[in-house]
């Protein structure tokens, strides 16, 4: 999902309406009945005004209770990518074909504890090294040499064995390797199958005998299983939903069709979404960030999901319509990250458009998408811009890029920051956790701005506000968080100095102009997963990671808890419109009500034992608020920019 092919529409200009309305569910109690009072929406506002309150509301569900999540296996300690060291593959739970190397059985090894210590002594005839066993009472005999031909011709075919690329490839991505050969050292335990047919030529049935999906391997669940497990003891808010909620089932009847990072994250919120009513079909927004294991589990679940790690551009969109374009099934809510699936059913499928009750979008790039059709009159349905929400722009935004940032160029990189030039071009929310965790590891750090708000709190945070021509010849990384477009061009490219690494924390692949590169006179070069060295005619070669995607759900992985928070975020706004009666929500775009942004606040807070201190009525009636919330006005956001959209 990064704003690859769909026609652009007319610009947005910069002050968009928004509309708030007060949330149709009460959060009180979602084990009872849904609210289906229609209530009038508010006056629609610019982005963000000043003096535009809301009426009090009830007391959110108190967090107190969160359900056991289930312990962890003996290998979810294993980084990722690496198997139980000592295990084999059926040992470890590994399905057959899973991983293909040496059994342990089959190569000699010395082992000092061995009434018979084995030593390398001499040469045989034919080059190899021959073998003593030394038994106890000094008696030295040659081992048979046989088994050491045996092995050496085992491990010659082994490591022989070069997998036949077979899979689709498009012809904008020919040039270099395409995305099929890549797989991330963050991603998956079993991505170094050396089955590369495509997904699409495979016959697959899950243990049901459903064929409704296209996953890489339906035989990786088990692993994949295990993942979500894990990640369910971080996502305490989905859960606790989960177990209030279910009894209710306030999206029964819901028809969900998904397009998000696949990711055991995403699966806990697709089972909570499934656990509370609602028929989803899935697929993948990055063609670099699934996780091939956890969309077996979610296949093996009976959930239709199409996506698998390194999709080509075709691959990309035939999972896409396979989702949407199925005889009998009409979605009815949309939830989108990067606004390619939204954009999709509108171009192809506009009487389907028409009949989609509600869209929930998260990204910057997808709400500017959502803020275009508006403009344009064409939006037909109402959505509600969940990336502007608190939880979302403070908590996702900031503190999981703060983390990630750093994860995604170590895994990819092996650098160390200190000393380092690097450059961070935007700086809202993703640019401000950037540049936080840059600087504490001891980097020099530039910003680039175009909003003279964020550039000022770039100034007062202690960082140089900088033109990126001022310093592009002495940066060593270049980092974009804008959501915007050409932020680095060719000629920028064309002025890096001799390696240095260029990367996209935005969701959109369109901030670094990598078509650019793919001309003749330059080299592409792999150097590792999603690392490519793009080399110039007079040696020079610049680093560039995960083709210009977005860096830290492509080549690493991203805090759990956090995602937690949106995925709640998500959840509630997905019950919100799907119950919201009708005429509460016009065809336009809405934010969150404040009172769901606390009441997804509220329910991490059990995770810290942390405690709410509470008003008393006279400080209250003092303040002018209900003691028991919302606490702060919609126009509120908790965001550096006036704007929807980030941009340098």
């Amino acid at each position: 999902g990064e704003g690859r092919s769909v026609p652009e529409e007319p610009e947005a200009a910069a002050a968009m309406s928004v509309q708030v309305a007060a949330p149709a569910v009460e959060l009180k109690e979602l084990s009872g009945p849904m609210d289906k009072a229609a209530g009038p929406p508010c006056e629609p506002v610019t982005a963000h005004p000043p003096g535009h309150g809301v009426a009090a509301a009830p007391c959110p569900l108190p967090a107190t209770e969160r359900e056991a999540a289930p312990a962890p296996s003996s290998c979810s300690e294993r980084p990722p990518g690496s198997g139980c060291p000592g295990l084999s593959s059926s040992a470890a739970g590994l399905p057959p074909g899973a991983a293909k190397v040496p059994q342990a059985s089959a190569m000699k090894r010395s082992d000092p504890h061995h009434p018979q210590h084995r030593h390398r002594d001499g040469n045989d005839s034919g080059g190899a090294a021959a073998e003593a066993l030394v038994s106890p009472d000094g008696t030295v005999s040659e081992a048979p040499r046989t088994v050491k031909k045996i092995q050496f011709a085992d491990q010659k075919q082994e490591f022989n064995k070069r997998p036949t690329k077979i899979g689709r490839r498009s012809l904008s991505r020919s040039i270099s390797q395409s995305s099929t050969d890549s797989y991330s050292s963050a991603a998956s335990y079993t991505d170094s199958s050396d089955d590369e047919t495509s997904p699409r030529d495979k016959q697959q049935k899950n243990s049901k005998g459903s064929s409704d999906f296209c996953v890489k391997n339906i035989k990786q669940a088990e692993f994949g299983r295990r993942e979500i497990e894990i990640a369910e003891q971080e996502m305490p808010a989905l859960m606790a939903l989960r177990k209030r909620a279910q009894g209710e089932k306030p999206l029964a009847g819901a028809k969900i069709v998904g397009c998000t990072h696949i990711t055991a994250q995403t699966a806990v919120l697709m089972e909570t979404l499934g656990a509370l009513g609602a028929q989803c079909r899935w697929a993948a927004c990055n063609i670099y960030s699934t996780l091939n294991e956890v969309a077996a589990a979610l296949a093996e679940s009976g959930f239709p999901v199409f996506a698998w790690k390194g999709e080509s551009e075709d691959d990309f969109w035939w999972c896409i319509d396979r989702c949407v374009n199925v005889e009998g099934w009409q979605p009815n809510m949309i939830l989108d990250d990067g606004g390619d699936l939204t954009h999709w059913i509108y171009k192809k499928y506009p009487n389907m458009f028409k009949k989609i009750k509600g869209i929930v979008e998260e990204s910057v790039t997808g709400v500017h998408r959502l803020y275009q059709l508006s403009k344009a009159g064409k939006l037909c349905v109402p959505a509600m811009n969940v990336n502007d929400s608190v939880t979302k722009q403070k908590f996702d935004n900031l503190y999981c890029c703060r983390e990630s940032i750093l994860d995604g160029l170590k895994r990819t990189t092996d650098m160390m920051f200190g000393g380092k030039q690097v450059v961070v071009c935007g700086y809202g929310e993703v640019g401000k956790g950037c540049c936080a965790a840059l600087k504490a590891m001891g980097s020099i750090v530039y910003v680039t701005e175009i909003d003279p708000i964020c550039a000022l709190q770039a100034c007062m945070d202690g960082f140089r506000l900088v033109k990126l021509n001022e310093v592009i010849r002495q940066v060593d990384i270049v980092i974009t968080c804008t959501g915007n477009k050409n932020v680095v061009t060719r000629e920028h490219l064309d002025r890096m100095k001799n390696s240095c690494i260029v990367c996209n924390m935005g969701h959109s692949n369109t901030e670094i102009d990598v078509a650019s590169l793919r001309t003749p006179e330059l080299t592409w070069e792999r150097v590792r997963s999603q690392v490519d060295h793009v080399i110039w005619p007079d040696g020079k070669r610049i680093v560039l990671l995960a083709e210009g995607r977005l860096l830290n759900l492509s080549c690493s992985t991203v805090p759990t808890f956090v995602l937690s928070i949106t995925a709640t975020t998500q959840a509630l706004a997905l019950i919100e419109l799907y119950n919201a009666p009708e005429g509460r929500y016009k065809q336009d775009v809405y934010l969150l009500p404040k009172k769901m942004d606390e009441y997804v606040a509220s329910l991490h807070l059990p995770t810290f034992d942390a405690h709410l201190t509470e008003l008393t009525d006279e400080q209250a009636k003092y303040l002018g608020l209900n003691k028991n919330g919302p606490f702060k006005p919609n126009y509120y956001r908790c965001c550096s920019s006036p704007s929807p959209l980030l941009v340098p």
